[in-house]
């Protein structure tokens, strides 16, 4: 199938100009479709197995993780790609690997990011999607959910290793959503589309005629705003993987409170250091940076989240105080 790259919001590297800022700050996105080339792509599928197969260091994986209680002969043994559809996502895989680290600062990556962001860029996160036929999406949700900056200038480069489509599961946006500047709600969802990730709701959007498909050719890197709401859908192709390592950015001006504050550190000065300068100068170098965050596996919810999945109906019956917790 033919993926079409001529859509607006779409831009060959030759084609970056301010009228990419000007499109990401007003749809909430842009693709750059030519970003990685084959060797670039095929690197990364390598790395792939590489850390599946634990050869680069410890990944925390839960037999609920990946399915079953992987043994370290099975990690060395299983074929490639029975290897690694175990796996639905692997945080911080940067954490271990030189070539995932090095797509931090990919050029063309880091050309976008200063033209969205500013001249100082920071990155704090790195996620490894396998995605193999069969595996589920994850809900509606905004990046900053999850990961808050104080500048709301959180940023997402999603680098696409093989085609994404409908089919095996690509990106869903509704453009413009992050304009709001409002996280909207979310719930424990039990809906076995999706992973265990949080689904949002109570946004004032119609997902039938608001939300539509960004499908993308491998080597193409999709940016998406913090705020902006997103999903995606089971990979329901008859084979194959829908592999995509994701990287979240933010400007190195901000501070970014993620995670619990240190003992003694009030929340209003909290700054987590466990990042990377990909861009500029970093005003807050002199409190030095950290080494906490650890590889692990996202589990994919097939044999359940174990933390007391409900439908929508059942959670707005749940008093007030549970739900702001949520």
């Amino acid at each position: 199938m033919s993926i079409s790259v001529t859509q607006p919001g779409y831009f060959t590297r030759a084609e970056l100009s301010p009228a990419v800022a000007s499109f990401y700050h007003d749809q909430g996105f842009c693709v750059v479709t030519d970003a990685v080339d084959t060797a670039g792509l095929n690197d990364l599928a390598r790395e792939t197995v590489r850390i599946c197969r634990g050869e680069l260091g410890d990944v925390n994986r839960s037999p609920q993780a990946v399915g079953a209680d992987l043994t370290d002969e099975q990690l060395r043994t299983l074929p490639e790609e029975e290897l690694i559809r175990h796996f639905l996502c692997i945080h911080h895989p940067h954490k271990i690997s030189g070539v995932m680290h090095r797509y931090l600062a990919q050029p063309t990556i880091v050309d976008v990011l200063t033209r969205v962001i500013g001249p100082d860029v920071k990155c704090m996160q790195s996620m490894l999607f396998v995605k193999a036929a069969g595996k589920p999406g994850q809900a509606w949700h905004q990046d900053e959910d999850y990961i808050p900056t104080r500048d709301r200038s959180l940023t997402g480069a999603w680098i696409a290793i093989d085609d994404a489509t409908v089919t095996n599961g690509c990106l869903w946006i509704i453009p413009g959503s992050h304009r709001h500047g409002v996280l909207w709600p979310q719930f424990p969802h039990n809906d076995k589309q999706y992973d265990c990730a949080g689904m949002s709701y109570q946004f004032p959007y119609d997902e039938a005629t608001d939300a539509v498909p960004v499908e993308v050719p491998r080597g193409s890197v999709v940016f998406f705003n913090g705020y902006l709401l997103h999903k995606s859908l089971p990979n329901r192709a008859a084979s194959g993987f829908r592999r995509v390592l994701v990287n979240h950015y933010m400007s190195a001006q901000s501070l970014l409170p993620w995670g619990s504050p240190p003992q003694g550190v009030a929340v209003a000065k909290h700054d987590y250091r466990d990042v990377v300068m990909v861009a500029g100068t970093d005003p807050y170098a002199w409190k030095g940076y950290d080494d906490v965050a650890r590889p692990s596996v996202r589990s994919a919810g097939q044999g359940g989240c174990g933390d007391g999945r409900v439908d929508l109906p059942t959670h707005l019956q749940q008093p007030l105080t549970a739900r702001r917790c949520q």
